[in-house]
């Protein structure tokens, strides 16, 4: 399995030159499966770019798409996916909770008045998968939790056939102040052992309490999740739209020194625009 990100950032673009380190396009995670299969998690602005990749390789096989939910930076970047155009590409459409099937359906971000170029009008060939419980797709189960954020949110938790598996849990606050919908105990045993635990990050403890409620994790509290799941790599996703590349440095310096203190099997990276990583 190889996992590769496109976008990192959460709420709104940040292009700039004090981004360029690490990227300013919206949340976007190509997952290409032992058996070459491609699944794309998230349709934010970096979706673009991943539909170039996919063009120049050239990709011919269905792409399946699971979004986590319906957030602006989570789904802006679908008018400007590449395959969309192109007739000869299937896009598979997979929903796993009753809010996904109306996002999925919803047309609204094709509405003339948003877009000019409706979905009916769209050339490639669109499938949908409604269904609450496992997901098959080639080699790979992929199974669904749902999350803490205003709104609601689906994670993720994609198993390969050779054993490699990817969590994918953002937008998700681990101590929301109106009660969880999932604990934290429950997370950890959702992601247990996996490879790779990519993870909302965008708080600082500094910045609390003022962004309680909003939807999403301090670092520190990450980093001891993917510790308590024994998850092997964890990857700090959904960056703050205020942090500069100099701060995100900050950031995962003190992530690593967190794992090497308290988890020394544990690694931790700091999610960039064009990160792979072989599992």
């Amino acid at each position: 399995m190889r996992v590769r990100f496109y976008g990192v950032r959460g709420s709104i673009p940040t292009p700039g030159p004090t981004t360029v380190r690490y990227g300013g396009n919206t949340v976007c995670v190509e997952v290409r499966l032992a058996d070459g299969s491609c699944i794309v998690l998230d349709a934010g602005t970096g979706i673009r770019l991943l539909g170039k990749a996919l063009a120049a390789e050239p990709y011919r096989a269905p792409i399946h798409l699971f979004v986590t939910h319906g957030h602006w930076d989570h789904i802006i970047g679908l008018p400007f996916f590449g395959p969309m155009y192109d007739p000869t590409a299937t896009i598979v459409m997979h929903s796993t909770t009753e809010r996904s099937v109306r996002g999925m359906r919803s047309t609204d971000i094709f509405d003339v008045r948003h877009f000019p170029v409706a979905f009916s009008a769209l050339p490639a060939r669109f499938e949908r998968v409604e269904d609450f419980g496992e997901h098959r797709i080639g080699s790979a189960t992929i199974r669904h939790v749902e999350l803490n954020h205003p709104g609601g949110a689906t994670g993720f938790r994609i198993d390969d056939a050779d054993g490699t598996s990817v969590c994918y849990l953002t937008d998700n606050e681990l101590d929301p102040p109106a009660g969880r919908v999932t604990t934290i105990d429950e997370l950890a045993r959702f992601a247990k052992g996996t490879n790779l635990l990519i993870h909302d990050a965008q708080y600082l403890a500094s910045d609390m309490p003022a962004k309680r409620g909003w939807g999403h994790s301090v670092v520190d509290e990450v980093v001891a999740l993917a510790a308590t799941a024994e998850a092997h790599t964890v990857v700090l996703h959904h960056h703050d739209p205020e942090r500069d590349d100099d701060s995100l440095d900050r950031i995962a310096e003190d992530a690593v020194r967190w794992a090497r203190e308290r988890s020394p099997s544990l690694q931790a990276l700091l999610a960039r625009e064009g990160l792979s990583v072989e599992l």
